[in-house]
């Protein structure tokens, strides 16, 4: 299946809005969007006339973003949510509920990395994983059944990276593992990142065959791909799709304001896959900026 995205980049948020098949009562919520790509997504999704619900760990920034975009006439709300810590996605679920009722449409975007660009530590290995990773999932997993579930509306977007993809595993046993899809468990997932973080602990990761740029980031976002594919199989037809989407070299704080192109350039296309018109939508699939590939295909 072949998805028309006319994914030019436009500066311009009137320019290239995609046809609207949502209105204000869509509930969004991004994570990790006091800054950068989701601060940016927040606000091209609140232009775009949905109702958006920032979050970020940081209460005093989340709320001043929030508040600035809620100055500009956005329907915007702030929650404090940090995805590491199971009693904040706890209080969290139980906020949204009584204040929405539910929700349409999740982008995991929370992330952490403890490298520069050109370095590769793994010093922050099991941080990095359960924000990551076990973050993204665990609330995923919390938000299931609040998902108002609608096969032409209901999907999650997960923020990820190419880092991820298989073809960055050297490690023959782990790549067989996570290639065999129609198979695929959580379990087993979670099988692979106990390993990673056991390879890590006794200092042989790198002999292991594991990814050899930005090591712990890549095998947290190789978890999360394959766990995306897990869930996109497990919801089909339950009204939710399920997809990955990697930004690529974008300018944030992450990479030290390197990159290719703006955090801004990186959210129209991102808001662009969470709004992809009902009749277009796929599921389990691993967006390389627009283009659609399975996450083991590269």
């Amino acid at each position: 299946m072949v998805v028309d995205m006319d994914m030019k980049v436009s500066g311009s948020s009137s320019s290239s809005c995609p046809p609207r098949w949502w209105s204000e009562n869509t509930v969004v919520v991004v994570t990790g969007a006091n800054k950068g790509i989701g601060l940016a997504l927040v606000k091209r999704l609140a232009e775009l006339g949905l109702t958006v619900v920032l979050t970020s760990r940081d209460v005093g920034r989340g709320k001043a973003a929030a508040e600035s975009l809620r100055a500009q006439g956005m329907l915007v709300e702030f929650s404090q949510l940090d995805v590491s810590d199971p009693s904040s996605i706890h209080a969290f679920v139980a906020w949204l509920k009584c204040r929405f009722g539910g929700l349409d449409i999740l982008v995991n975007n929370a992330g952490v990395s403890f490298n520069d660009v050109y370095s590769n530590s793994i010093e922050h290995a099991q941080t990095v994983i359960d924000t990551n990773f076990y973050g993204a999932k665990r609330l995923t997993e919390a938000l299931l059944p609040v998902f108002r579930r609608s096969a032409t509306v209901s999907r999650i977007l997960n923020i990820s990276s190419q880092l991820g993809l298989l073809n960055k595993v050297r490690n023959l046993g782990v790549k067989k593992l996570l290639e065999d899809e129609g198979a695929l468990t959580v379990a087993a997932i979670d099988g692979v990142v106990s390993q990673f973080l056991r390879h890590v602990k006794m200092g042989t990761w790198e002999e292991e065959g594991w990814p050899k740029v930005w090591t712990d980031y890549a095998v947290s976002k190789l978890a999360l791909n394959a766990y995306s594919s897990v869930l996109a199989r497990q919801e089909e037809g339950r009204g939710l799709s399920v997809n990955c989407f990697c930004p690529g070299f974008t300018r944030t704080a992450m990479t030290g304001g390197q990159g290719q192109h703006s955090a801004e350039e990186a959210a129209e296309v991102a808001a662009r896959l969470a709004l992809i018109h009902p009749r277009k939508l796929l599921t389990g699939k691993f967006f390389k900026w627009s283009k659609p590939f399975m996450y083991s295909m590269l």
